[in-house]
């Protein structure tokens, strides 16, 4: 039983250290947070003072997408950080895990369930407005519960 586990570790720190490469080629990558919200790209660079409805089209969506990009990269940034913390935390034990590391662990787990719990509130104001259903107070928010006893 001893030995499964350690190979189960063992696959854990193998895990690890792959989501480790694949962050560093990311962040350093043309796919990293840096570069992409790094604008490359103005509204001046497509004309100044004339009126291009196309211009201002992809612009705002250019805009749109480049936001979104930054959204995600910082989003699996969290889930990968969350990742890390969580295989060290099957590596060593829960109990050798220091305060700071459990605090940040909670920390992008509220952040993630918020940015989710967003995601779906505005997905669902989408589909109303289309489907010209009027828009209605959101549902009362449940607590995420936070705290070491969650992972007992």
């Amino acid at each position: 039983m001893t030995s499964d586990l350690e190979r189960g570790v063992g696959a854990l720190k193998k895990f690890r250290d792959r989501v480790d490469g694949i962050i560093t080629d990311l962040a350093s990558g043309p796919g990293g947070a840096a570069r992409l919200s790094a604008r490359q790209v103005t509204r001046e660079s497509l004309g100044v003072g004339i009126p291009f409805a196309e211009a201002d089209e992809f612009f705002n969506e250019y805009d749109r997408v480049q936001k979104a990009l930054v959204a995600l990269s910082k989003s699996l940034g969290g889930q990968i950080e969350l990742l890390q913390i969580g295989v060290h935390a099957a590596d060593v034990g829960y109990n050798n895990v220091e305060d700071d590391q459990r605090r940040r662990f909670y920390e992008i787990r509220t952040n993630l369930e918020t940015e989710r719990r967003d995601a779906i509130e505005q997905e669902q104001e989408k589909q109303q407005k289309a489907a010209g259903v009027p828009a209605q107070p959101p549902p009362p928010q449940q607590d995420v519960k936070g705290g070491e006893e969650n992972l007992r």
